[in-house]
């Protein structure tokens, strides 16, 4: 572990994916509660298109990324309803979302002879032991204030998301508490895939999530284990591709996929005791 943690990018990635993971686990939390993963699934896509976007306009892919999750997630939420017809509607946009992304790749690599399609591989399966100062500055900031604005919120979104009927007779302000929780899943996501990738998302947002579901259904503690479990996940990851020369987002998702299939066993086990 000292030999480890000597190391400016190994401390770099314990220190910005450990915030990561933080946030990911409680606006994941919401995310499956809301019945919203598909959402975070498009906004992933957006994340590798903006980013792209972002560097053929000569901006900083950070500023792409964040900029696009954004702007699309406040687009969504004009959609409203959580029906059948918003689902289509995501899902045709994102397919084109995804062909533009190819598209800014392909122009980016012609603009530029020098660069190569890597780019897009790092943000689409994740760069976390190749973060740059600036990147491991900003994406530990914005990650810790999405944890403080969460948990701000947490109360009157939590009885939004299961009961809205009562919480809109209660005079919860639904519009705008809806419109900045998909401010938060944006940046969570734009900051995420920095760690695991705009493909793998879903091994830091939503599998967690459904973990700690599987584990309570108290929502506090459900939060907290979310964001643990998500952590656990990302510094384990670290450790293993640090002895073991594979993808860091490999053994992030593959962690949180087997403790899901744990979780549901252990569901599936009480009840049959039960």
């Amino acid at each position: 572990m000292q030999q480890m943690l000597a190391l400016d990018f190994m401390r770099n990635a314990f220190l910005t994916g450990g915030c990561i993971a933080l946030a990911a686990g409680l606006v994941g939390y919401f995310v499956v509660l809301r019945n919203q993963v598909f959402t975070a699934d498009a906004l992933g896509h957006v994340a590798f298109t903006g980013s792209l976007g972002g560097l053929l306009a000569g901006l900083n892919l950070l500023v792409g990324v964040f900029g696009s999750c954004i702007a699309v997630a406040l687009a969504i939420g004009t959609l409203g309803g959580r029906g059948r017809g918003r689902d289509v509607a995501i899902g045709t946009v994102f397919a084109w979302v995804l062909g533009l992304g190819v598209l800014f790749l392909s122009l980016y690599v012609t603009a530029r002879s020098a660069a190569t399609g890597s780019v897009g591989v790092s943000v689409l399966f994740g760069s976390i032991l190749g973060l740059q100062p600036f990147q491991v500055v900003v994406g530990s900031i914005v990650a810790i204030a999405t944890c403080i604005v969460t948990l701000l919120i947490a109360r009157p979104l939590l009885f939004l998301s299961v009961d809205p009927d009562v919480a809109l007779a209660r005079g919860v302000p639904a519009q705008v508490l809806t419109a900045l929780f998909l401010v938060l899943l944006a940046v969570t996501v734009a900051e995420s895939v920095q760690a695991v990738g705009a493909l793998l998302i879903f091994g830091l947002m939503v599998t967690p999530a459904a973990i700690a579901q599987n584990l309570s259904a108290r929502p506090w503690l459900g939060m907290a284990l979310s964001a643990l479990i998500a952590l656990a996940a990302v510094w384990a990851g670290l450790v293993l591709s640090f002895y073991f020369s594979y993808p860091t987002s490999f053994f992030i998702t593959s962690l949180a996929f087997v403790a899901y299939l744990a979780s549901l066993a252990g569901r599936r086990m009480v009840r049959s005791l039960a």
